[in-house]
């Protein structure tokens, strides 16, 4: 695509053209939470406050759950249908809903070894767990053409997970499987269907085709506004979960004693690994986050960190960067980048291969990434000039491990089946990189102020979150239009790492 002064007038003209289909301030999980106005304060500030009150959020969501532990039963039901016929479940999403769904493969692979009945697929292919590629979810066109690729065929069955209950390649994916199978597809999503119908069209088709099942998680707003890798995702990886893994039991008694495990667990030793984390990057260091068991539920939230906080993507060894990422990821065992992604993944990646469409869907740019063991020497020979401090998180038993310089914690899991251990590390993880970042001023108050703007669901959430904070200095003149022009000149000059939000409002301001 062009880039200069025409580039960024015809990108800004082409968003504004299907502005209407992604305007989303109206959803629920786009909409700041009333219990985290003063996140970014606390999170310099409080941060016992802060990790209690995001925990508190976290198990309001999950007491949420429980209402809908009927329709989650009937997901149970047809994934046994499905599998008993000896035909095949696909899990589909995008960004956070996509890595779920990869970890919910992974799951069921430790569970079923040598079985394939389970598979999974997100926008931009299985690269996107590590390396989010921006776009790709606005196409719908791109989830069926996905879908087929994947083999799916009639008897399968899709579980499509979107949060907002809009993504177009979701949608895409799902409308073209009830197309091909008679086993009618799942759309599982997080906001109210009324909402949706009347302010989404492509979500109202859905909703009234008949060959498609619908079912409504909605647990409100996100604790960080329109950061649905938190709660969203949390509640849908656990429905989908126990449709998949925990068949037989009752999803009402399984919630309920996550939740109740969930609230017995201390919280509180975050504090000081999130100080710690944070005055790594302050003093301008790194950290490796060294990896076993939950290889694939730490690579999702570390991955998910660049996009909402505008931060370097994980770095590509052998190509040639000025700017690096804060934090990368080993597999502690992996001897190769290929052996990384088998562990990572407990199967071989899978990729688009669609270099007409993006080169970064290749093979051949997946296999440049390496998380192995040998990666850390060569991390450290790139960036010689800082520290790169070990981040151990791992699995000895009952307990899961943290390690950072000083720091040690063990948390206690007992008994918990897998799918429980990695949502209950999930949660950590999430209040850690959140609070962190906040440290780091990467939000203000509860707007996700350094979003990354990579598709046009994200530019419209950039576009709001500099009208919101022109509106707080008392510009109520800027229209919509004018933010989103301004908007596009400011990607072409904004250096990497830098708030693109602050930025556009600063360039209105003046």
């Amino acid at each position: 695509m062009a880039t200069g002064a025409r580039g960024h007038q015809e990108r800004a003209l082409e968003f504004l053209r299907v502005a209407h289909r992604f305007k989303l301030g109206v959803l629920p999980t786009e909409r700041p939470h009333p219990r985290t106005r003063q996140l970014s304060r606390w999170a310099r500030g409080d941060l016992p406050r802060a990790v209690s009150v995001l925990k508190s959020i976290d198990l309001s969501a999950l007491k949420t759950l429980e209402r809908y532990a009927a329709e989650i039963e009937g997901l149970a039901e047809a994934v046994e249908k499905t599998l008993a016929t000896g035909r095949r479940v696909f899990l589909c999403g995008c960004g956070a809903t996509g890595r779920l769904a990869l970890s919910l493969e992974f799951l069921w692979r430790k569970e079923h070894e040598g079985r394939n009945g389970v598979l999974s697929f997100m926008a931009g292919g299985d690269v996107a767990l590590v390396h989010s590629l921006e776009g790709f979810e606005d196409y719908p066109d791109f989830g069926a053409r996905h879908l087929e690729q994947m083999g799916f065929a009639d008897g399968d069955l899709l579980i499509s997970c979107t949060e907002g209950g809009e993504t177009p390649y979701v949608i895409g994916a799902t409308q073209r499987a009830a197309e091909i199978s008679s086993n009618r597809p799942f759309l599982l999503y997080c906001n109210a269907s009324a909402t949706l119908t009347h302010n989404v069209e492509r979500f109202r088709r859905v909703y009234e085709n008949p060959a498609i099942e619908k079912i409504c998680l909605y647990v409100g707003p996100m604790a960080l506004a329109g950061s649905t890798r938190m709660q969203a995702s949390t509640v849908l990886q656990l429905a989908v979960g126990l449709a998949l893994l925990h068949r037989g039991e009752s999803a009402k008694n399984l919630i309920s004693r996550f939740r109740e495990r969930v609230g017995q667990t201390d919280f509180s030793f975050l504090e000081a690994f999130i100080e710690n984390e944070s005055t790594i990057y302050e003093n301008g260091d790194h950290v490796v986050y060294r990896v076993k068991d939950y290889g694939i539920t730490v690579f999702t939230d570390t991955t998910e960190r660049a996009p909402t906080f505008s931060l370097v993507p994980f770095d590509q060894l052998r190509e040639p960067r000025e700017h690096h990422s804060l934090c990368y990821v080993v597999m502690a065992e992996a001897d190769s980048p290929a052996d990384a992604w088998v562990r990572m993944l407990n199967r071989r990646p899978r990729s688009l291969d669609w270099p007409e469409v993006d080169p970064r869907t290749t093979r051949a740019y997946l296999d440049d990434f390496d998380f192995s063991v040998h990666a850390i020497g060569r991390l450290r020979r790139r960036v010689p000039d800082r520290r790169h401090h070990d981040f151990h998180i791992g699995g000895s038993g009952s307990r899961i491990e943290f390690r950072l310089r000083n720091l040690t914690n063990d948390v206690s899991v007992g008994d918990l089946p897998l799918l429980f251990r990695h949502l209950l590390l999930k949660q950590m993880l999430n209040i850690h990189s959140t609070l962190v970042m906040g440290r780091l001023g990467r939000y203000e108050n509860n707007l996700m102020t350094w979003v990354t703007p990579t598709n046009n669901k994200l530019v419209d959430r950039a576009a709001r979150y500099v009208g919101h904070l022109l509106s707080q200095a008392g510009r109520t003149d800027v229209r919509y239009e004018e933010i989103v022009r301004r908007l596009f000149v400011e990607m072409d000059r904004i250096p990497p790492g830098e708030s693109i939000v602050l930025r556009t409002y600063e360039s209105l301001s003046r």
